[in-house]
């Protein structure tokens, strides 16, 4: 069931009181999305006009931000597209405050805060095309017409959420993966891994980020 989620704040971290949970590392959470879900996904080397990332948990827009700035700086030329799956959206003064800790992405940030205000679900700019779609992954990803070329699992954790890593979600993750298709989490949970293999990815367990020792990597079989 969608709603808006419910926050506490650790200084400039938002924990979601639904979870328990903190949307990003506590350490550095634009650190960890460039260590988990780029590299993780070997980008900026697969970028084409086109590619296509999808996304479990959109939370405060933290790897969006990552992605797009790396395309940029790459020098990509093209379209980024990038659709996530929320079940609770954050309200935009939320996600502005939690993306304002990271003066990297400043500019960035004020160019999409906008949409993030005006409660966008999708936009366009001259290089991304966004969408959001809201509600149970677990209804809405398999009701999806599209395949990724990259996949950045970012739920709460498996101990915690774990309606977000499902054996069925990850086949339908790998469904709606284009072929040689990636994916990356950073947890490391063994059922994660199984679950993915069985969908029919290779899942490897990889060094992690900050206090987390282990990640997951996965590409499509």
């Amino acid at each position: 069931m969608a709603g808006q989620s419910a926050l506490d704040w650790r200084g400039a971290v938002p924990v979601s009181t639904r979870f328990d949970d903190p949307y990003f590392s506590l350490d550095n959470g634009l650190a960890e999305t460039r260590h988990v879900f780029l590299d993780g996904n070997d980008l900026p080397g697969r970028f084409r006009d086109g590619f296509h990332i999808a996304e479990l948990g959109f939370g405060t827009g933290m790897n969006l931000l990552a992605a797009l700035l790396l395309w940029r700086q790459a020098g990509q030329t093209g379209v980024l597209h990038f659709t996530t799956f929320e079940a609770f959206p954050l309200d935009g003064d939320a996600m502005i405050r939690a993306q304002s800790a990271f003066p990297e992405v400043k500019t960035l940030a004020s160019e999409l805060g906008p949409f993030w205000t005006a409660g966008a679900r999708r936009f366009e700019l001259p290089d991304l095309r966004f969408e959001m779609i809201e509600g149970d992954a677990r209804q809405t990803v398999p009701a999806w017409r599209g395949k990724a070329d990259a996949w950045f699992l970012d739920g709460f954790s498996p101990a915690k959420n774990p309606e977000l890593w499902t054996p069925a979600l990850m086949q339908a993750v790998a469904h709606h993966t284009a072929p040689e298709g990636t994916a990356a989490t950073y947890t490391a949970a063994g059922h994660v891994r199984r679950s993915l293999d069985e969908a029919g990815f290779v899942a490897t367990r990889t060094q992690g980020y900050g206090r987390k020792r282990h990640m997951t990597r996965a590409r499509l079989g």
